[in-house]
């Protein structure tokens, strides 16, 4: 084969390998997260996949199905090329950097193909004191299954979960006969906590790692709390503060006599992810927190196929559109759409 068709050859095999709008996932469609440690993953010409060398120089090659992918967790001890990096990007693919098991998320890329659909619904309901006490009650509700009148303000929530985390501290701590607990955190003085403190940092920190995962897979910002305040990380202390009764606090007083609980709930976590399945969940009760109108999944997800504008009156107007003709005089010629699909 000539040099002239191998390249003809190349340039076709990758034409076909680049994705389409249509081609593009929807997280209604395939909301599915994937988790990858001590691998390569690269690009060829088929696709994707993820690499493993044997000690005797054995290659094991694992296609990943790049379309069906909204998130990829990189765990420890992998690495990714440039060109699989860009792949994951053109199918609108959030690919986070996290530690082991996916249990912390240190950082994270955005697609450009990931919808604003989230981020404008978390913008619309924070921006407004009514809006934002609305999503703090609902939080409420699904966190304890207890329903607050619309008129409840937020300190009165703050006491209600206190009284009720109390309660639940209360009542492990008598099922574990461990005696008297306070809940303490402190930095400065982290080897001087007891066990239980120890694994519920450990443990809790995890949980925050899967939450920030799934709220960046989203779209959403993790830095716009509707409880939680002042720090980037604001919305994953929300979204977290739903699953703790349930997941990390039983966990942790489960550890009060292990001899290394902050390792052991690192670890417990982690295995129990595969039984949680939370990363799903967590997207789900975020859709529902920001829509809480809607009794099913919103059908739209990753994939936007055009930028809109912004209307007062109309909400959404197509973009592309040379709109002179609506404010006097113009060329008929010049109201025709440009070459660029997304920008007038």
């Amino acid at each position: 084969m000539t040099t002239s068709a191998t390249s003809r050859d190349t340039t076709a095999r990758r034409r076909i390998a680049a994705p389409t709008l249509a081609m593009l996932p929807r997280i209604a469609d395939s909301l599915s997260f994937l988790y990858a440690d001590i691998v390569r993953i690269v690009q060829d010409d088929t696709g994707v996949s993820a690499e493993t060398t044997t000690e005797d120089g054995h290659l094991t090659r694992v296609y990943l199905p790049t379309a069906a992918l909204s998130c990829v967790l990189l765990g420890p001890g992998t690495s990714i090329t440039q060109p699989a990096l860009a792949t994951f990007a053109r199918h609108g693919t959030t690919v986070v950097c996290s530690g082991s098991g996916g249990v912390r998320c240190y950082s994270a890329t955005t697609s450009d193909a990931l919808t604003t659909r989230w981020l404008e619904a978390q913008v619309h309901h924070w921006s407004d004191p009514e809006r934002r006490l609305a999503v703090a009650q609902r939080m409420y509700h699904k966190r304890f299954n207890i329903a607050v009148p619309p008129t409840t303000p937020l300190n009165t929530l703050r006491g209600l979960e206190g009284q009720r985390v109390k309660a639940l501290y209360k009542l492990l701590t008598q099922q574990h006969r461990i005696g008297r607990f306070r809940r303490t955190y402190d930095p400065a003085a982290w080897d001087e906590q007891d066990p239980v403190n120890l694994a519920l940092s450990s443990a809790n920190t995890c949980l925050y790692g899967i939450v920030h995962a799934a709220i960046v897979a989203l779209g959403c910002s993790p830095a716009l709390g509707f409880v939680h305040q002042g720090k980037q990380h604001a919305l994953v202390y929300d979204i977290a503060d739903l699953y703790k009764a349930e997941l990390t606090i039983p966990l942790a007083f489960s550890l009060h006599d292990a001899p290394h609980p902050e390792a052991m709930a690192r670890r417990s976590f982690r295995e129990g992810l595969r039984l949680y399945k939370l990363l799903p969940r967590i997207v789900n009760d975020i859709q529902s927190l920001l829509s809480p109108d809607d009794t099913t999944p919103l059908p739209d997800g990753h994939a936007v196929e055009l930028v809109n504008l912004w209307d007062p009156e109309a909400g959404s107007v197509p973009a592309g559109v040379n709109y002179a003709g609506t404010v006097g005089e113009h060329d008929p010629d010049e109201t025709e759409t440009n070459g660029d699909p997304c920008h007038p």
